[in-house]
């Protein structure tokens, strides 16, 4: 008799992304869509999921809405435009809470994953979350889900020591899922 942590991992189900510095360039606070440019690769592996028919998402922390330096609406703005440069997502998540407000959204804590999951009729376990902060990494720990790092010049030493499992690129970290190794 094989235990789950002796059986290869099958593939995920949907596959749940961070947006700054993972899939558009970090540009800290952004309530500007000109301003949005994507991640090196991210059309090229968003379409790829797309085509084998694997829901794609977005969870993401915007303090900048509690902090008020953008709104909402600009938020909403940015996200379609990230949309209309990658293309659609199955589902949206955005936590519009500071650090400080306890919600139970904000990465990372499990909220959006396990929101986002829920609505795309998934367990925590059969989705993935990929991302380039510590962060992400306990968002989907705490979720149930797996998690693949995608380092930044902005991700710190401890937080790559410490991920379930890390990538070079969004490409890589894709090939990590499908080889069963996280």
């Amino acid at each position: 008799m094989h235990t789950s942590a002796e059986r290869p991992r099958t593939a995920p189900s949907a596959v749940l992304f961070d947006r700054d510095g993972t899939i558009v360039v970090d540009v800290p606070y952004n309530g500007d869509p000109s301003l949005v440019q994507p991640m090196a690769g991210a059309k090229e592996v968003l379409d790829g999921l797309r085509s084998r028919g694997i829901p794609v998402g977005v969870v993401t922390n915007q303090s900048g809405i509690a902090r008020g330096l953008v709104t909402r609406g600009q938020v909403d703005a940015v996200n379609a435009r990230v949309e209309e440069l990658l293309g659609p997502f199955d589902v949206w998540e955005v936590c519009p809470h500071g650090s400080g407000d306890g919600c139970a959204c904000r990465k990372p804590g499990p909220g959006m994953v396990l929101s986002a999951t829920a609505r795309l009729g998934l367990e925590p376990g059969e989705v993935a979350l990929i991302g380039d902060i510590g962060a992400d990494m306990g968002a989907a720990a705490a979720a149930g889900a797996r998690g693949v790092l995608v380092p930044t010049d902005i991700t710190l030493q401890d937080e790559i020591r410490d991920a379930p499992a890390v990538a070079g690129t969004l490409a890589g970290a894709v090939d990590l899922l499908w080889a069963g190794t996280t």
